[in-house]
């Protein structure tokens, strides 16, 4: 097969391509942006395989980075765009399930291409569009089948992580797995343990952003993956009542992982506990404890004015949810509701601190944070106007109430 037209992507990689050639090396482009062009989808990062040595691309090329130059591959600057070149290489065994106890270089382009993780995966791409295809992938994309390269066993046990590579593909191609291939995912799937769970999450997240979430979620459960992802171990029945949402997709993660929390069944005091696990960060932590609780306040009705005023611009994410349970939004009118709150913030509020302290001729204390709360509820809640002597006056009234 021959690709009548490369996409401008490629085209703007050829010249780096004819530099290597002219140096007397092979150089291909492989990797999932060939599988992304045979499918007539968007490419994103283009890489480029060659016979050449890293010291020998790096002789080449005036402008490089050694950004994983241990595994083969040289950064390749050139003119505004920037290109990994990895040599052909092969692999020893892998201890941990993930990187190779020792790679070695070679020259021959098949010994690289069988160590790519599935058929689909493993093309390579001539300068002048000409594909090679040594492992049946093309009637596997054809078929829309994830076949492994060679043994999966094999490719497993190299890299477990491929297994949710493989999910992950499932989601975002709407492919499914060939029998050899996902028997061997049932059969290994407690190599996960294995994996970092930071890289596991990339995956996994992905999968929940992909256009056929469902049934890769059916997939992830089948294969028994689930059980090796912290705090999942316990919860088929929920995974699969995830399952079986609205295939909207997502548009944003953690608007995905708000709604598998909710479905989950996490109570909101453990949702911390439960995300730490995947070693997210604090903001992604916070934002989808916030939509968690948003999203279950309004499940029971409309929103208070002080879980409207907690939530803030969130609100608006928690009405796109709604859809997943068979309920419309209402973006609109909650955005009318935030815009009349009083205040959006404690700083808003028309006294601070200090001011308390000196109406009230007390040191500070916890008496001083509860009055400001008791404050900015009554702001929000419409009982007093946001004026600096109204609400002082009524820090001054509230005050004996909680000083007895």
């Amino acid at each position: 097969m021959k690709l009548t037209v490369l996409p401008e992507e490629f085209r703007r990689a050829l010249p780096v391509m004819e530099k290597i050639e002219q140096a007397g090396y092979e150089a291909y482009f492989v990797g999932g942006s060939v599988r992304d062009v045979l499918l007539g989808q968007p490419i994103h990062d283009v890489d480029i395989a060659t016979s050449g040595f890293p010291a020998e691309i790096k002789e080449i090329f005036p402008r490089t980075v050694d950004i994983g130059i241990e595994h083969g591959t040289v950064l390749v600057l050139y003119q505004e765009d920037q290109y990994e070149v990895t040599t052909f290489r092969t692999e020893s065994t892998y201890q941990d399930f993930r990187r190779p106890d020792h790679v070695a270089f070679v020259r021959s382009l098949e010994e690289d291409l069988k160590r790519r993780d599935f058929t689909i995966n493993a093309f390579a791409v001539q300068e002048d569009g000409t594909v090679i295809d040594l492992f049946g992938g093309l009637q596997d994309l054809e078929q829309r089948i994830l076949r492994a390269v060679g043994n999966p066993h094999e490719r497993f046990h190299e890299d477990a992580l491929r297994m949710m590579r493989g999910l992950r593909f499932v989601s975002q191609l709407g492919f499914v797995f060939e029998t050899e291939t996902f028997e061997a995912i049932v059969e290994n799937h407690a190599l996960l343990e294995k994996i970092s769970i930071e890289r596991v999450f990339i995956e996994f997240t992905k999968l929940l952003l992909g256009s056929h979430r469902n049934e890769a979620m059916k997939q992830f459960v089948a294969t028994g993956c689930f059980e090796y992802c912290p705090g999942m171990a316990t919860s088929k029945e929920h995974l699969l009542q995830f399952a079986g949402l609205i295939p909207d997709p997502f548009l944003s993660e953690t608007a995905a992982w708000s709604v598998l929390l909710d479905h989950l069944a996490v109570p909101e005091a453990q949702i911390g506990h439960f995300l730490k696990a995947w070693k997210v960060s604090n903001e992604f932590l916070r934002e989808c404890r916030e939509l968690v609780w948003g999203l279950r306040q309004r499940r029971k009705g409309y929103y208070t004015p002080m879980a409207l005023y907690r939530l803030g611009d969130l609100a608006l994410k928690v009405e796109t949810l709604l859809s997943y349970y068979g309920r419309p939004g209402e973006t609109d009118k909650t955005a009318e509701a935030l815009a009349k709150l009083p205040i959006r913030s404690l700083r808003e509020l028309a006294v601070n601190g200090k001011d308390v302290m000196a109406v009230c001729q007390q040191k500070a204390g916890p008496w001083l944070k509860e009055t400001l709360a008791y404050l900015e509820q009554a702001v929000v809640e419409g009982r007093l106007v946001n004026d600096k002597t109204a609400l002082l006056n009524a820090a001054v009234a509230y005050l004996p109430e909680i000083l007895d």
